[in-house]
């Protein structure tokens, strides 16, 4: 059989199922306002949270880097790739999240499935709750431990299988994520944490969308949660709010050496390029700097999910700057999506396998940077075609307005 009979057949299947999708092309820097598919648009469908991808502080560390250092790293990090800005990054992450180490990965995918692995595997048991990222589940599948799920954010249910994790020296893992990506809404960390140590597991945060946007000095879900302490191993990412690209996991001295080792993503990859590191060095220097990016950007977020509901669309359960509006249909959620860039606003349709089937969504994201004015006009927008539909069909209109609270 061809690839190109392969590639027909499962694409056939995925248009019949209407999760066909196609990329975007993008003009610009990333700000608040771009060119996406050559229509001048404000982005609400990105993950610059706190603008600062085009930073000039940022630039000019990365143009720096790149002059002095070049624009790659050309080789792993267990051979040639590590450099004194890695080693710089590393050591500032620390710093900054209150660990005794980091280490750098190229990518959240690849910090999880590099992470999972070196910490269990056969015999050993992973649990994680059922809305966490892809990376979570492919770094369990690919440590072959065995992995049991269990309701969104159910304390009892979470303590139910750590109760009955098995022998007392069973390595027992729990990941979860800080701030889930499509739902916008944060893990009861301080208790989850407290249920992990009881039973004898280790805590892992996935805090990719928390890192740099929330907590009194942008430390993530967990700081604002009160419980950074009590988190065993955290992961974050550096190409969000931190305006460059690549992740870290943070933890204890001998975790690192640990990671170094056996973590299969890190020792067969390439390192981050020297422009990349120095470009998060800035942005982490930013978020203690400039702390006004991540209060702008959950009072727009507040605003947003407060102007949607006064339209009587729910945005629950979010509590952070990602607002979903649930849509329900694939084929609905895209014509509002298409109709929506046609006015000027770019909010993406995110369909299954990203969400569950049934629940397509606008998945909006907006920045510290963008106006109140044109948060009121992204919400009155989406009103206006939400209401082109008999009511029944809007999952967020059959809500109603809920999913106002604040983080």
């Amino acid at each position: 059989m061809s690839v190109d009979r392969i590639a027909d057949e499962v694409l056939a299947a995925i248009r019949d199922r209407g999760t066909y999708r196609r990329l975007r092309v993008l003009e610009g820097a990333q700000a608040p306002r771009m060119q996406v598919d050559g229509r001048d648009v404000l982005l609400f469908a990105g993950s610059n949270y706190l603008d600062l991808a085009h930073h000039d502080g940022v630039v000019e560390a990365s143009v720096r880097a790149s002059r002095e250092y070049g624009c790659a790293a050309a080789g792993s990090r267990l051979i040639n790739g590590t450099t004194i800005l890695h080693q710089a990054l590393e050591s500032e992450l620390a710093d900054f999240f209150g660990r005794e180490a980091a280490l750098t990965f190229n990518t959240g995918y690849m910090a999880n499935v590099g992470v999972i692995p070196a910490l269990v595997g056969e015999g050993d048991l992973l649990v994680s709750d059922a809305l966490n990222h892809a990376s979570i589940i492919d770094g369990g599948r690919l440590a072959r431990a065995e992995v049991r799920v269990f309701a969104h954010g159910d304390l009892d249910a979470l303590e139910a299988l750590l109760a009955q994790s098995g022998a007392p020296d069973r390595r027992v893992l729990l990941v979860v994520d800080g701030l889930f990506s499509m739902d916008g809404d944060l893990a009861p960390v301080a208790e989850m944490a407290a249920l992990a140590h009881r039973h004898g597991a280790i805590m892992m945060l996935d805090d990719a969308h928390g890192t740099g946007t929330l907590g009194a000095r942008g430390r993530g879900s967990a700081e604002h949660l009160g419980a950074l302490a009590e988190v065993d191993i955290l992961m974050g990412t550096l190409g969000k709010s931190l305006g460059s690209f690549g992740a870290f996991v943070a933890g204890s001295a001998k975790l690192r050496d640990l990671l170094i080792n056996t973590a299969r993503s890190f020792i067969f990859s390439c390192a981050l390029a020297p422009p990349q590191a120095a470009a998060a060095r800035a942005a982490l220097a930013l978020v203690d700097a400039e702390p006004w990016r991540r209060f702008a950007l959950q009072q727009r977020a507040a605003r947003l999910r407060e102007r949607l509901a006064q339209h009587g669309l729910s945005t629950s359960p979010s509590c952070s700057h990602i607002v979903p509006v649930v849509i329900g249909d694939n084929a609905t959620t895209m014509e509002i999506c298409e109709a929506l860039l046609e006015r000027g606003f770019y909010a993406q349709g995110i369909r299954h396998p990203s969400v569950p089937i049934g629940s397509a969504r606008l998945r909006i994201t907006p920045m510290a940077t963008h106006a109140e004015s044109e948060i009121d006009a992204l919400a009155d927008a989406i009103a206006e075609q939400t209401a082109k539909y008999a009511p029944e069909t809007i999952v967020a209109r059959r809500e109603g307005g809920a999913g106002t609270g604040r983080p």
